[in-house]
């Protein structure tokens, strides 16, 4: 096993499986630059290894990642780098040549969302929830989440889930389209480990060339990319944002300014 400098990402290979574990349980997972840059760096690392065949990413505790730390400490800000390296990782992730799966035990909110759905198959439990919660601190969808989403459940969809913060039950999520599955908590361990099996069982060659024409034709996480991070840097420095974040760590409705 090998674990992350990042203390909050742990990364083990056993035999094919490579696992990535979020392990921020304190704050449902929420992540910070240096957390979603070691996220990058490890899915970099284990899609260059051959003898790796299924990724796996999961968090530990109630959540799965619920989007970026808000509460973060003196010195440190919510920026580019951010933004940068949330694009980062969920480009690491579509571009790794394995079948990587997103194991959503808990809230996916925010950019949480993004990664979940970065991954070629999104298994959730029961308790699961996904939500875009971007509008509700004066933000826009980022980390690919403007096309990943509508890529899944069509313009209607996506736009009514980045504009309400619809808050969807993972049976709601799988129901719509958005993710793969949803299956009972009970359940959900035996069946991570039946879509993993099922996924080692595969060519990797097969899996790797399927991926690669399914994300050709359906997504351009480069341009899309771009647009999130001249979108939302110029968010982050807005006063609805500082009104937003406030409101969030106040745990009270925003009332945005309009600048």
């Amino acid at each position: 096993m090998t674990t992350n400098p990042v203390r909050t990402v742990h990364v083990a290979v056993n035999g094919p499986i490579g696992r990535v574990t979020l392990d921020a349980p304190d704050r449902l997972n929420a992540v910070d630059t240096a957390m979603l840059t070691a996220l990058a760096d490890a899915f970099e690392e284990l899609g260059a290894r051959q003898d790796v065949r299924v990724i796996t990413l999961t968090g530990t505790g109630h959540g799965f990642c619920a989007g970026v730390n808000l509460f973060v400490r003196e010195g440190e800000e919510i920026g580019a780098a951010t933004v940068q390296a949330a694009g980062r990782a969920v480009q690491a992730m579509t571009k790794a040549p394995q079948a990587v799966v997103s194991l959503v035990n808990g809230v996916a909110a925010g950019v949480g969302m993004s990664l979940a759905l970065a991954a070629d198959y999104c298994l959730a439990s029961e308790s699961a929830s996904f939500v875009l919660a971007f509008s509700k601190i004066g933000l826009m969808p980022d980390g690919g989440a403007t096309e990943l989403v509508a890529a899944s459940v069509g313009r209607a969809r996506a736009m009514r889930l980045a504009l309400t913060a619809e808050n969807l039950t993972a049976a709601r999520a799988a129901e719509v389209g958005l993710i793969a599955e949803a299956v009972a908590d009970a359940s959900f361990s035996a069946r991570s480990e039946a879509v993993v099996d099922h996924l080692l069982s595969l060519a990797p060659r097969a899996t790797e060339l399927t991926k690669l024409a399914i994300n050709a034709a359906t997504l351009d996480l480069e341009s899309t990319l771009e647009r999130e991070e001249r979108g939302q840097v110029a968010l982050l420095a807005s006063t609805d944002f500082d009104e937003g974040a406030a409101a969030f760590r106040e745990r009270r409705p925003a009332v945005f300014p309009g600048g």
